[in-house]
């Protein structure tokens, strides 16, 4: 379905639930004694507008992987982060994804800067891909590590794992579940849509959607915070 149009860690202070009637959703922390939900927002929540397009740095794969060589050789593994923007939209979990063209899907993020922190990074990619125009600064709340893949050697392939022959992984990703806000406007890049995908169609889906945003129905339902969902 198309849409129209960066403090880390679990949130310190008790959570505090909304009035009866208030559209949102949460999803229960870990069993630890201490509550720490998620809250999931309708889609209807938040306004999409457009702005400048905003290309990757290769304009084909082979430059892509020639560029991770040479800076591998430099300056070792590549980092990169990812955010797992997640809203409700008929009663079912979404996912939000930039698409580009009919056939390519990712999910917001990109590569870090030498030296840069992870969390200050993914606000900052997460800024420059959505971020509005206007100057008004979006409330980025990072939460932890959903998963980890590596890439082991200059080509497509990434695992959840490394594999036990690498050695020297090329890169490392780290997919962050970030908490939205209640209400926001995001401002998309002209040549991406921006598509919430439920999580019934993303399970075992890798065909359409590459095998890293296909297992997020599993990597998300594993969740302590993701088992139960209260309406």
């Amino acid at each position: 379905m198309a849409a129209h149009g960066r403090t880390s860690g679990w949130p310190k202070t008790s959570p505090q639930y909304p009035a009866h009637g208030q559209q949102s959703k949460y999803i229960t922390g870990p069993p630890s004694g201490t509550d720490r939900p998620i809250n999931l927002y309708p889609l209807t929540n938040y306004t999409f507008g457009t702005k400048e397009p905003l290309y990757e740095r290769d304009n084909s794969v082979q430059a892509r992987f020639a560029r991770m060589r040479e800076e591998f050789n430099k300056t070792g593994m590549r980092r990169s982060v990812e955010g797992v923007l997640i809203v409700h939209e008929h009663g079912l979990p979404h996912i939000l994804l930039l698409q580009l063209g009919t056939t390519f899907f990712k999910l917001p993020g990109g590569e870090l800067n030498s030296g840069e922190d992870e969390v200050a990074g993914l606000k900052r990619l997460l800024t420059e891909t959505l971020g509005r125009q206007d100057g008004v600064p979006v409330d980025w709340v990072i939460e932890d590590v959903a998963a980890r893949w590596w890439r082991p050697n200059f080509e497509p392939p990434q695992y959840p794992y490394i594999p036990a022959h690498i050695t020297k992984p090329k890169e490392h990703k780290k997919l962050f579940l970030v908490q939205l806000p209640e209400k926001a406007l995001f401002a998309v890049p002209r040549n991406y849509k921006l598509v919430a995908a439920p999580l019934f169609e993303l399970y075992d889906n890798s065909a359409g959607y590459g095998p890293i945003i296909s297992s997020l129905p599993q990597t998300l339902s594993r969740r302590p915070y993701f088992r139960k969902l209260e309406r």
